[in-house]
């Protein structure tokens, strides 16, 4: 099991960020404050300027946040980009148990112990906001705001594994794929993102790995789904063009004889363009 050093660094972050539009002096905005409104606390109900701050650690496409089996010594909150998160079998096959966004709370795996259990590595370039274990666990007890803020990212967190075996129950690849899309189409309305345009920074043997199947199957079942007008697909863009309809793909165990279009019968059927790297 690999235990090498982390190769990424870690930089104090100003106290002089971009400026509030709720009045607050940008001067008096901190990281934690960041890092408490990437958690869902809106207002923190102390003095944050008087608390330990988070560094920012930068993290380029395909490096480690950190390894499985390494020495955990912080927790981060994704401030930009995108990690998956998984394990590496002995044959060398990446199991891979989620995928995490903006505010989605890493390291946790570790709060039990003094190591992970699982690895994260960026799928983009990518920016986190870090705490030290002992800082994480000083504003647990010094700040109760941030105490409900971490223990909703670490419920987030433990839902989102829930939602994975959900997937895994569905017979079908192209249900899988359906559920998969639409989960990631809410998760990306909720961040304030264009809902039915989806970037997919992953490969489809990460989507294949999540889904449990293999990535060959991952390209058949996205053409399964745009053969039906249900998504079209062009490098790693994939716009949902029926959300209603694939909500209700999603919804069975096994796939239909036949995909049933809710689109107009006589709307073209998008041309799939495949391209995501396998």
């Amino acid at each position: 099991m690999n235990t090498l050093p982390m190769p990424t660094g870690s930089l104090p972050l100003a106290t002089g960020g971009a400026a509030r539009t709720d009045g607050r002096n940008a001067f008096d905005r901190t990281g934690l404050h960041e890092m408490l409104e990437l958690i869902g606390v809106a207002d923190a109900d102390s003095d944050a300027t008087a608390m330990p701050q988070p560094a920012v650690r930068r993290i380029r496409s395909g490096e480690s946040l950190f390894l499985e089996g390494s020495r955990a010594n912080s927790i981060c909150v994704v401030r930009r980009g995108s990690f998956k998160v998984f394990r590496t079998d002995e044959d060398g096959y990446e199991r891979v148990f989620a995928f995490a966004s903006r505010g989605d709370l890493l390291g946790c795996d570790a709060l039990s112990s003094d190591r992970h259990q699982m690895a994260a590595a960026a799928l983009e370039d990518a920016t986190v906001l870090s705490l030290s274990l002992a800082d994480f666990f000083a504003l647990a007890q010094g700040m109760p705001s941030f105490h409900r803020g971490a223990m909703r990212a670490v419920s987030n967190a433990m839902i989102d594994l829930t939602r994975l075996s959900d997937m895994m129950a569905a017979v079908s690849s192209e249900v899988r794929l359906a559920r998969f899309l639409t989960h990631l189409s809410r998760r990306e309305a909720a961040l304030g993102q264009p809902a039915k345009r989806l970037q997919l920074q992953m490969t489809r043997r990460d989507i294949g790995s999540y889904l449990g199947v293999a990535h060959e199957t991952i390209s058949r079942s996205f053409g399964a789904l745009a053969d039906a007008a249900l998504i079209a697909v062009e490098q790693r863009r994939v716009v949902i063009l029926d959300f209603e309809a694939l909500q209700r793909y999603g919804q069975g165990t096994r796939a239909p004889a036949k995909l049933d279009c809710r689109l107009s019968p006589a709307a073209p059927k998008p041309r799939l363009k495949l391209a995501l790297a396998a």
